[in-house]
């Protein structure tokens, strides 16, 4: 079985056999697979009202146990976006009555980030059918090889090089 980064990698190694391309195999099969899983994640969020980039906050907010409450700069790191994505974000879930904004009672000048009861209910909505659908995606593996992709991903992730 072929893919499109297959075709890549022939085409560079026609057009320049002195180079080494075979990272396009991992990186642009991960690039490639990344956006598709995307595009496959976000209609069932979209059946459930959220808009994209909503349920990484709404989640994470969620998996933090009660009161359910974080710093918008815990928030930020957990969800790999700019403070500004992260604002954005954030004044719409708060506009939809999702989150609230609250004074950090640990940091006069600090804010915490709180889940609604709305919140909490539409995240908890949406997380069996999002775990349904993640199962549905990897279906092309058997567990072992779940497993193996993950740690994997997992030694890749950690070793990145700081930004």
């Amino acid at each position: 079985m072929r893919d499109s980064v297959d075709d890549i990698l022939d085409q560079w190694a026609r057009e320049r056999p002195d180079l080494d391309a075979t990272p396009i195999g991992v990186i642009g099969r991960m690039s490639r697979l990344a956006r598709a899983l995307e595009a496959r994640l976000e209609p069932v969020y979209a059946e459930h009202g959220l808009e994209p980039g909503w349920h990484d906050l709404l989640a994470t907010l969620r998996r933090q146990g009660p009161p359910f409450k974080l710093r918008p700069t815990d928030l930020t790191h957990s969800s790999m976006l700019t403070s500004s994505g992260t604002t954005k974000r954030l004044d719409k879930l708060e506009a939809a009555g999702l989150i609230a904004r609250e004074p950090d009672p640990n940091d006069r000048r600090g804010t915490l980030i709180a889940l609604t009861d709305k919140g909490r209910k539409l995240v908890d909505d949406v997380t069996g059918p999002h775990l349904a659908n993640e199962a549905r995606l990897l279906e092309p593996l058997s567990q072992a090889e779940r497993e193996q992709l993950a740690g994997l991903l997992r030694k890749l992730n950690l070793g990145l090089p700081p930004l």
